[in-house]
């Protein structure tokens, strides 16, 4: 195991890997398996901030579980330009989700103990190997419900297990974190899991490019939206692709462009001292008060009193 101490926030990415996650959110690592015993699990234990503002949650491939193992507190997250959801969690209590995209958060700790949580990532070969096993269907048909502030003690028997193994001398027992990893993924499965197509409006834009297309606009941030461009991405007409993206997200491919923009934004005037013209630039608009206005209408205060707030 190793101990850390983080208190900065780093600049964000769009997508990130569950070992660099634990840079972007403020407070202290207490505890991380690194061992050989944690192949298809990767977990640790956070202490964290008894106010944390919002802040933008970079995409994983794996599926996360979060645990709240100490504390209470009124969590709060929304997608990128969406309503605030509120969930007070307390010992015992978990969040379930493996997003495609970036998400934003914020709580509030509450009462005198500290709030802490232990984070537990699925290693994305074990979680297919298992979903084709449970289900007879490759993983990519299937997706896992999001899961904000649920109980369930069959899950937490097997996190406190986990948690024990992670905390014990020597590293914890592979052959046993091996079989609690494949017990976590089938109930996890078993549980929490339904087909894509269920998942998604009937005649929407499948996973994969969704996906596929989502990606393009993140590494194109600072260019002018091209819905040619895009809809070849998905190998479609721009016509039949901007329909079936709207089914699938709710919103059109141009506002979905910019409502990526300004989570880019946000997250550059949240995480770093960069002013307000460059990222205006770095985002794609050469003009400041035009991203200004922009920037008002989807966050609903300007650039500059968002920095400060």
């Amino acid at each position: 195991m190793t101990v850390d101490s983080r208190e900065e926030i780093s600049p964000v990415p769009l997508r990130t890997s569950p070992a660099g996650l634990e840079t972007y959110i403020a407070g202290r690592t207490l505890v991380s398996g690194d061992g050989p015993a944690w192949t298809d699990l990767f977990v640790q234990v956070f202490s964290r901030l008894t106010v944390q503002r919002p802040f933008l949650v970079p995409a994983v491939a794996e599926p996360l579980v979060v645990w709240v193992i100490s504390g209470q507190a009124c969590v709060e997250e929304r997608d990128l330009g969406g309503e605030w959801e509120a969930n007070t969690v307390r010992v015992g209590d978990f969040f379930l989700t493996r997003s495609p995209t970036p998400y934003e958060m914020r709580w509030r700790a509450e009462g005198d103990e500290p709030f802490q949580v232990m984070h537990l990532y699925l290693s994305v070969p074990l979680f297919e190997r298992v979903a084709e096993t449970v289900l007879g269907k490759a993983a990519s048909a299937m997706r896992l419900r999001d899961i904000s502030g649920g109980r369930d003690q069959h899950l937490s028997s097997m996190l406190e297990l986990i948690h024990a193994e992670l905390t014990a001398e020597g590293q914890g027992s592979r052959l046993f974190v091996e079989g609690l990893a494949q017990a976590l993924a089938v109930h996890l499965i078993r549980q929490y899991a339904t087909s894509d197509a269920e998942a998604r409006p009937s005649n929407a834009l499948p996973g994969a490019k969704l996906r596929r297309a989502v990606a393009f606009m993140e590494a194109n941030l600072q260019e002018p939206f091209d819905l040619a461009r895009l809809a070849q991405t998905a190998g479609m007409s721009a016509f039949h692709f901007s329909r079936l993206f709207k089914k699938a997200t709710g919103l059109s491919p141009s506002r979905y462009f910019i409502r990526q923009r300004i989570a880019k934004a946000q997250q550059l005037l949240q995480e770093t001292s960069t002013s307000i013209i460059e990222i205006s630039m770095s985002v794609g608009y050469s003009s400041p008060s035009h991203f200004a206005q922009i920037f008002r209408r989807e966050a609903g205060v300007s650039p500059s009193n968002y920095r400060r707030s």
